[in-house]
């Protein structure tokens, strides 16, 4: 009996450690068999559809309508953080009637974004047009970087079944 509370204990660090930073409403709402390459190949065919994607922040504009955060996708890892190692699909738009902070959205910091698809923009990038898909923000989450799981080799895990007893 007097181990039943520690075995709880336990059980609460365990399923907190495996929590989805994303909300289990907004994630119900997720197609997840729109990729985002589906999605940067034809966006007005995904319209009203919501997607589940992440990336780097390259850039924050604030205006009168609201905010906009352009985004370097990266695929997501298990814990739907995104994988700055990963190769890039390329960019979206994510945008929002409110407010949102530049010093806390700033560049290069990692998000994760549930949005609902609203088509594709083409605006200049350098010296480029670049046609951008446009999510509207329902939930976004940001990455601090001890949150990033960080596997620099693919043989992090033990390359020999001794590894550690050695």
């Amino acid at each position: 009996m007097k181990y039943a509370g520690i075995l709880f204990a336990m059980a609460i660090l365990i399923c907190t450690g495996c929590a989805h930073v994303i909300s289990d409403e907004s994630m119900r709402l997720v197609d997840q068999s729109i990729s985002f390459a589906m999605l940067r190949e034809n966006p007005d065919k995904y319209i009203g559809r919501y997607v589940l994607l992440g990336g780097s922040v390259a850039s924050l504009r604030n205006d009168k309508h609201g905010s906009r955060i352009e985004i370097v996708q990266f695929e997501l890892n298990i814990d739907d953080s995104p994988d700055p190692w990963s190769h890039s699909g390329g960019r979206f738009l994510a945008e929002t009637p409110t407010f949102i902070d530049p010093y806390v959205f700033k560049s290069n910091r990692l998000v994760t974004v549930v949005g609902e698809v609203k088509g594709h923009k083409t605006l200049p990038l350098g010296e480029i047009d670049y046609d951008y898909p446009v999510l509207a923000i329902r939930e976004i989450h940001y990455w601090k970087m001890r949150d990033v799981a960080y596997y620099p080799y693919p043989y992090y895990y033990p390359p020999y079944p001794y590894y550690y007893w050695w």
